[in-house]
């Protein structure tokens, strides 16, 4: 057992400086070969088939997540699975990149001919640029480092980091070349919080017909008390003769007004409200709403038609957000 405290941290702080190292270099090698297999992935129109065995195979499998979660279909061939029938797998339009960082991994290059006859680009990510699989590839992303991580530079750590961040840099550079928006992405994560986020409109969420508070300009106090009591939110919307949102009386409003006036019951509800309040759109984003209500410090905002006339037809509160996974 190390005992030593800080050679703890300086042996750990050495790996993350080597592993930082290894991908800082990458950057010099983003030129023309880069450039070609962006455009190849990019004009794909099948899928791109990432093949590699042991710590690449591991790697590959994140890289083709990270390409299909971003508008890139991707998925992972085991070399070995590929040449006992998987290679079926192939269809004509398809890229395939091939990862090995030494290049010569066995497995790997025999798959070669069989991407070959189907006349598929081949993309490879290695170390080695003299590597066979290197010159079978139509494109060459050079993932070289220095040294690996490991202590006895056996255990692939630098290299496959390396390998990681040229597969991020690939799928957030096709991501922008193809518009690809947050939208797009939370259609692909629809059970997560962030699906939701993105998805999820206020229209699906919010309280409708008699469940919103409203009352006219000129309704009076005790019936304005009874709606605020009766509807549960703590506010109420105050329209005019027209059905527009004109005013709204929460709370605080009632608070501040009972310190300033002795009889509240002899005013109606114009007298009293607070005028402009905060609207947002029924086709907005829940995530929308909960700004709003975060910029302004309220627990509810109204929701109004998306026709610019400002009738409110719904009320969004704090718990609907909670409810519904946005927050």
């Amino acid at each position: 057992m190390i005992k030593d405290s800080q050679r703890i941290v300086n042996e750990g702080r050495q790996a993350l400086a080597i592993e930082a190292l290894a991908i800082s270099r990458l950057e010099e090698r983003i030129g023309q070969d880069f450039v070609e297999a962006v455009r190849l992935m990019a004009d794909c129109q099948g899928k791109i088939i990432i093949t590699g065995i042991g710590k690449s195979g591991i790697i590959c499998r994140k890289i083709a997540a990270t390409l299909s979660s971003t508008g890139t279909p991707a998925i992972f061939l085991h070399p070995t699975e590929g040449l006992h029938g998987d290679l079926g797998i192939l269809s004509r339009n398809d890229v395939v990149m091939a990862v090995s960082y030494s290049g010569n991994t066995e497995e790997l290059v025999k798959i070669v001919p069989a991407v070959k006859r189907f006349g598929l680009p081949l993309i490879s990510l290695t170390g080695n640029r003299k590597s066979e699989l290197a010159k079978l590839s139509d494109v060459v992303l050079d993932i070289h480092v220095d040294r690996e991580a490991c202590p006895l530079g056996l255990a692939p750590t630098a290299s496959t980091t390396a390998t990681l961040a040229m597969g991020d840099a690939l799928a957030t550079v096709l991501l922008t070349a193809k518009g690809f928006s947050e939208e797009d992405f939370a259609r692909r994560h629809p059970g997560g919080s962030l699906g939701k986020r993105l998805l999820l409109r206020i229209q699906e969420i919010m309280h409708t017909g008699d469940e919103i508070p409203l009352v006219s300009m000129k309704t009076t106090m005790k019936e304005t008390l009874l709606e605020i009591t009766g509807k549960g939110f703590g506010m109420t919307g105050v329209t005019d003769t027209d059905g527009i949102l004109v005013g709204v009386i929460t709370d605080g409003d009632l608070r501040r007004s009972l310190e300033q006036y002795d009889n509240l019951l002899i005013f109606t509800a114009d007298k009293i409200m607070t005028r402009n309040p905060k609207k947002v759109s029924a086709k907005a984003l829940a995530s929308q709403g909960l700004r709003i209500m975060e910029q302004y410090a309220i627990t509810s905002v109204f929701v109004v038609e998306n026709d610019g006339k400002q009738k409110p037809v719904g009320l969004l509160h704090l718990h609907d957000l909670l409810r519904a996974g946005v927050v």
